[in-house]
């Protein structure tokens, strides 16, 4: 069986996570799927966008992938996502996440 790759979403730095919020809700027609303390997960025409703290959460790419533990352990999120991150070769930050969609099928 093929092991899926499919892209998630990007996650970018902002200063406070509800003014984040506002700003792409309000210039960028988002819509807001998740949200906590320290990121929240926004919705632009189909692109999913992470909002992330600086000191919290590194700026990164994200991938949902069936293999993710084979890149490291899985750590859970407040979301019933896990996930684990690994730098490529050229130093760009990469998230391999299981939706607990995905780890009900293993």
């Amino acid at each position: 069986m093929a092991q899926k790759m499919v892209f998630h979403h990007v996650a970018v730095q902002v200063t406070h996570i509800s003014e984040g919020i506002e700003w792409y809700t309000s210039n960028m027609a988002a819509t807001c799927l998740y949200q906590d303390e320290t990121w929240a997960l926004i919705d632009i025409g189909g692109t999913k966008i992470a909002l992330v703290l600086p000191d919290q959460h590194p700026p990164h790419i994200a991938f949902e992938c069936d293999h993710a533990e084979q890149f490291g352990s899985l750590k859970g999120h407040r979301d019933g996502t896990s996930s684990t991150y690994i730098r490529d070769p050229f130093g760009n930050t990469l998230e391999l996440l299981k939706t607990p969609r995905e780890e009900s099928r293993q």
